[in-house]
């Protein structure tokens, strides 16, 4: 049950930084997440310009990065105890499952895909805004890369003598 909180707050964190990413700008805001044509478009159009969505792309990464590196590890020796490469290993997978099915689906397929909300006034042409190539690549990063990276961290955490 503990590992399911702590994956339902490791979502809440990801759809802080949404949140925050869009409130001042709207989706201009965190369009460092969009496609390279849309990133374009958006400057082409005088919405913001490469700067700021490089600066966008470096806070945007520490943000979502940092509890990442960070907060799973934290959780998962330091509050739930676990010790050793394959229970940390296994608590991680648990969290960051959870937290990878959440940007999947409700950020990228619901949020950004259903709704209104992401849309950027002069490049609904360019719509779907997360295109089938690029949603296969996140799913197989969400499947095969993350539970990697995660196998990684609890490897360190192991080498550190967690």
């Amino acid at each position: 049950m503990i590992l399911i909180i702590e994956g339902m707050a490791m979502c809440l964190i990801e759809l802080l930084v949404c949140v925050i990413g869009i409130a001042n700008d709207g989706p201009v805001g965190l369009v460092t997440f969009y496609e390279e044509d849309v990133k374009e478009r958006v400057v082409e159009l005088g919405l913001t310009n490469r700067e700021k969505i490089r600066k966008s792309t470096i806070i945007s990464g520490i943000a979502v990065f940092i509890p990442v590196l960070i907060l799973i590890p934290g959780m998962v020796y330091g509050l739930n105890g676990a010790s050793g490469f394959r229970e940390g290993y296994q608590q991680m997978l648990v969290i960051g499952s959870i937290y990878g099915l959440f940007d999947r689906i409700f950020i990228d397929w619901y949020w950004v895909g259903k709704t209104n909300a992401w849309n950027i006034p002069g490049t609904e042409d360019l719509k779907p805004y997360i295109p089938p190539k690029t949603l296969m690549t996140k799913w197989i990063g969400t499947v095969v890369i993350h539970p990697s990276f995660y196998a990684l961290l609890a490897w360190v955490m192991t080498l550190l003598g967690r």
